[in-house]
């Protein structure tokens, strides 16, 4: 496993800086950030898409995922909504076979008033679909995270839908904060196994009304737990940090993360 950072909690200016800084804290590798504006957008050309890449193999850090959340609509959505998510996400999936990421992330979107649950699965589920093939080609996973929207609250209902799905190259996107807040997260990693493309890290403490997150290792997620079902499932690529400097300085949560990686 590989000890990364994600852009999400980044404070540097740019991008460039985001590369080099991880490099001088102790990671190996990095996921970068699509916005609707800022550093990375889907207007970046495909010469500074490529500068990029070069920079991060230069520096040791290669690219290991893009997050899309930012950027790629609500699959959630029918009709023009989803037409426009679809073709955002394909920008976003472009975009990381050209920074040389093989996955990206997606949070599939957002409900409103009007949007009953069961047409949004029907929805994402046919959003996927449209867009699997556009991943496979560009052999660029697409793995959604569970985040708060009222989506998927259940590893059980996570798998079944991904299975719906019926892709290799559409997958899940951990993150044990996020579950830690709800439920026991290395649950999760057993139920959805294999269907795990990538791993981020965050740890939290107390409950959903009064919790807190908290840096690596100080918190409630039962991290010998998650590791052994991660190896169970043959999950050996990245642990991605998204945690703050507000929280922990950046080197600190690198070795926090070694920490982990070697339980």
């Amino acid at each position: 496993m590989q000890v990364g950072i994600s852009q999400l909690i980044a404070t540097n200016p740019t991008t460039e800086e985001f590369i080099r800084t991880a490099r001088d804290t102790g990671y190996e590798v990095v996921e970068l950030s699509m916005r609707q504006q800022g550093p990375l957008t889907g207007q970046t050309s495909a010469a500074e898409l490529d500068a990029l890449a070069g920079l991060a193999r230069s520096c040791g850090v290669p690219i290991a995922s893009l997050t899309l959340n930012h950027w790629s609509g609500n699959l959630l959505a029918a009709g023009p909504e989803q037409d426009k998510a679809v073709e955002q996400t394909i920008a976003g999936l472009e975009a990381a076979a050209r920074l040389g990421a093989p996955v990206a992330l997606h949070t599939l979107g957002r409900f409103s008033s009007d949007l009953y649950y069961d047409d949004a699965y029907r929805n994402a589920v046919a959003g996927l679909k449209r867009l699997a093939p556009v991943a496979a080609k560009l052999k660029v996973a697409i793995a959604f995270e569970f985040v708060w929207n009222g989506f998927l609250f259940s590893p059980m209902e996570a798998a079944r839908f991904l299975d719906e799905v019926g892709s290799e190259h559409v997958g899940f996107y951990f993150d044990p904060g996020n579950m830690a807040v709800f439920q026991f997260p290395h649950h999760w990693v057993r139920i959805l196994g294999r269907r795990i493309k990538r791993v981020h890290l965050k740890d939290w403490k107390g409950n959903a009304l009064n919790g807190t997150w908290t840096p690596l290792l100080q918190g409630t997620v039962e991290f010998p737990k998650v590791m052994a079902e991660l190896r169970a499932a043959g999950y050996d690529g990245p642990l991605i940090s998204e945690v703050p400097e507000s929280l922990a300085p950046l080197a600190d949560t690198a070795a926090a993360i070694r920490k982990i990686i070697a339980l």
